[in-house]
This record gives structure tokens, sequence and C-alpha cells, in this order.
């Protein structure tokens, strides 16, 4: 292929990946943007066997790898569940730090003439993409609850990890110095364990910025190993992937209340909180479908809170079945979103677009508080985190800080809910057991589809 159309071809590319990221800024556009990236992604791959001057010398093996890729990718992106999809976004994240690592560890192997800087971003490509990988692998765990959820810390954890970054940073440098393999291998296994090291002390309600940190992680670790191949194209995905993914990280955090320091180590310093008593223990006040249709019925404003519950139990079509008839009755009807509600961010904004829910609809947690003072019914639907007062009343607890919507103020508020089980940052929350809370227990789809069914015969 003639240089300049593989430099056209590449500048195609790189426009490819910018028009996706803006099209995934908003939901209207999102799945345009997606459709964009995967042509670009497409095109640059298939671009790379046609390089002017390339050798290859292993294409079966490289078309069979990408056979098998897409022959699980696709299938497991198809079938996965809403629910699981962070699970699945950490996964295919640290499979990209991790790929990316042990190209250029097999680009360093190889024989060939090494000089100073390709060795310092080989060595930056193995560390962060270990990391990323590593502690990509415990985010998923901990998002599948295969292990707790809870920060794991142990004693003298915070010398562990220092001792652990000093060896890898000592060892990196004797890399460089040195130029030997040994060093380099040595290098990839303790940036493996500092990755796991790293996301340990993250509480469960944190793991949605640790994915976003690792996916920027991954992008630096792609842009680097681009340096390290001399592809241009590697160095503008990675990038672009390493750029967004620090943005989202510092507004998630934002969105947290908290620093990404106290995100990732605050388990260090956190005072130990007294466990609540079993929520069965309390009394709370609890009702039938027919009672949240009858207050539903006689509301003039209501907003719906959409959770990871909602998720579990497919319960979007129904709750837009239920905002229609609400509207029908001439209601006004919201639904407020919080920026880390569910497991990962938008993660909402797509489960409820799946269900045509007008986008309008859709009311940022900053636009909706001040309007929960006159709102007469909030119709919290597997959500428990994001509402919980604990994050402005309780110091030390895991989500104090993180601002919440402030349903509370509202005039009722009903709770949807399996059992009085804590949310994912498995602390009790005081709003249930409030005079103005009523509790609706059961699967949240039956639960609304009754609802529903007794609005219509009111």
């Amino acid at each position: 292929m003639n240089s300049n159309l593989y430099a056209l071809i590449g500048l195609v590319v790189a426009v490819c990946f910018i028009m996706a990221l803006k099209g995934l800024s908003a939901p209207k556009s999102a799945r345009r943007g997606n459709l964009i990236g995967a042509f670009g992604a497409t095109v640059a791959t298939l671009s790379v066997f046609f390089a002017p001057g390339a050798q290859h010398h292993n294409t079966l093996a490289i078309i069979i790898a990408v056979a098998f890729g897409v022959i699980v990718g696709v299938p497991a992106a198809r079938k996965v569940q809403m629910t699981q999809m962070p699970q699945l976004v950490a996964l295919f994240n640290g499979v990209g730090g991790g790929a990316a690592a042990l190209v250029s560890i097999v680009e360093y192997l190889s024989p060939h003439e090494k000089n100073t800087a390709a060795t310092i971003a080989t060595v930056f490509t193995v560390v962060v993409g270990s990391i990323s990988f590593s502690g990509s692998v415990i985010t998923f765990l901990k998002l599948q609850e295969i292990m707790t959820t809870r920060p794991v810390v142990f004693p003298g954890g915070r010398f562990v990890i220092a001792a652990t970054l000093i060896g890898t940073l000592g060892t990196a440098v004797w890399v460089v110095h040195s130029g030997g393999n040994t060093p380099l291998l040595i290098l990839g296994l303790l940036s493996l364990l500092f990755g796991v090291l790293f996301v340990l002390p993250v509480g469960g309600a944190d793991v949605p910025i640790v994915i976003s940190l690792l996916n920027a992680f991954t992008g630096l670790t792609v842009a680097a190993g681009g340096y390290v191949l001399n592809s241009t194209l590697l160095i503008v995905a990675g990038t672009l992937v390493g750029a967004s993914g620090t943005i989202l990280t510092r507004l998630m955090a934002a969105a947290m209340g908290r620093s990404l320091f106290g995100t990732l180590f605050g388990a260090f310093t956190a005072k130990p909180q007294d466990v609540a008593a079993a929520g069965e223990a309390r009394p709370v006040k609890s009702g039938s479908p027919d009672d949240v249709a009858i207050l539903l019925n006689y509301a003039q404003r209501v907003v719906i809170v959409p959770g990871f519950g909602l998720a579990v139990a497919q319960a979007q079509h129904t709750v837009r079945e239920l905002a229609d008839l609400l509207t029908a009755k001439g209601i006004d009807v919201a639904y407020g979103i919080h920026p880390v509600a569910g497991r990962m961010p938008g993660h909402m904004n797509v489960l409820l677009a799946e269900a045509n829910v007008p986008y309008e609809q859709l009311v940022e947690m900053e636009e909706v508080n001040p309007t929960f003072p006159q709102t007469d019914v909030v119709l919290v639907v597997g959500a428990n985190d994001v509402v919980n007062p604990a994050a402005k009343t309780t110091p030390g607890c895991p989500i104090y800080g993180m601002p919440i919507l402030d349903v509370s103020q509202a005039g009722n508020v009903i709770f949807l809910k399996r059992s009085m089980r804590p949310g994912f940052a498995g602390i009790e929350n005081e709003l249930l057991y409030d005079a103005k809370t009523t509790l609706l227990f059961g699967d949240a789809k039956e639960s609304l589809t009754k609802v529903v069914n007794s609005l219509k015969a009111l």
C-alpha cells in the first residue's frame, strides 16, 4: 500500500475515534457513536496487514487470534445482561492493558537494537498495563461479588503497598539501566502484584471510579505501546482513551464528593463503623400495590429514582408503562438520575433508553434536587446508596461526602425492595424507617406490574 494512502487511512480512523467519543457523550447519539468507533477500529485492524514495508511472519496466527477474539467477544457482548455490563467492561479493559503489556514484552525480547527511549516506553507499558490487568480482575471479582465488596485492608497494608510500589519503580530503573530480560519479567510480576494491592482497599461503591481510572491506564498503555511498535494509530487511539478516561474519573470522583486519593486509600484511615441491627428487627411501614397506586393517583408530581435493582429485575419497560400511565392522568413525571447510580457511569441512562423513555424526562441530580420539596411522591426502584442520608450524616461511612438525591424532602417516599438488605456499599439506610416512607417488598417488575394494574382500575 502506498505510504500516503496508508497515512490517509490513519487520519480517517483517528477522526472516527474522535467522532465516536463525541457521539458517546449523549444518549441520543451513543449508538451512532459506538458504530462509528467500531468501524474505525475495524479499518485500523485491517489496514495493519497492508502497512507499507511491513513484513508479516505470523499472518495465520494473527488471523486465528482475531477470529478467536470475535468468536468470544461478539456472543459475550450480545448476551450479557445490563446488570453484568460493568463486569464485562472491567474484563475487556483488563484484557486491553494486559495485551499491550504482553506485546511490549515480546517486542522487547525479540532480537533487535534497543535504545533508551524505546526501553522507557516498554517499561511504562509493562508497568501500567500489568496494573490495569490485575486491577481490573479484582474489580470484576468485586462487582460479581465473588469476593467481598467491602474494602480489604490488613495490618501494615499501606506499607506493603508502598514497598511494592518502590520495588516496582526500582526494578523499572534496573531494566532501563541494564537492559536485561530477567529484570523485565520481574517488573511484570511486581506490577501485577501492585495492581491487586492497588484495588483491594477500594469499597464496592467506589469500584466504578476505579474501573474508569484503570480504563485511562489502559489507554496510556496502548499509546506507549504504539511508540514501541512505531504505530501512529495506537498512539492516537490510546491517547484518546487515556484522556477521556482521566476526565471521566475526575468527574466521577467529584460526583462521589471525594478526592481520588481518598477513594483509593481512604479505607486505611476510615474509622470502623458499628454494625447496625438487622433491618427486620426495626419497625418499617410496608404497603400493598393498591396502597402505592392510590398514593400515585392523587399526586401532582412524581419522581422515579432508578437503581441497580431496576436492572436486576429488568423492570425498565414496566416503569416506563407506569410513567406513561401517570402522564396520561395529567401527573408530572420525571426520572431522577444520580451520576453513579448502578455500577457504572450512564448505567441508568442506557437501561431507560432501552425502554424508549424520553430523554427529556431524565433529570440529573443537580436539577432534580431543588424540586423534591414540591414533589408529592418519590418512587425509589432498586436504588439505595444514592438516596442514603448517611452520606451527609455519618462521617467515616463508605459513602460519606457523596452528593445524594434528596428524596427525604419529598412528601412521600416509596421504596421497592426485595428485602431489608443494605445496598452495595453495605450500610444501613435510615430513610427506610422514616415515617413518610412506605416499603413495597418483592421483585421490582412484579411489584410495578401490580401497581400498574391497580392504577388502571382507579
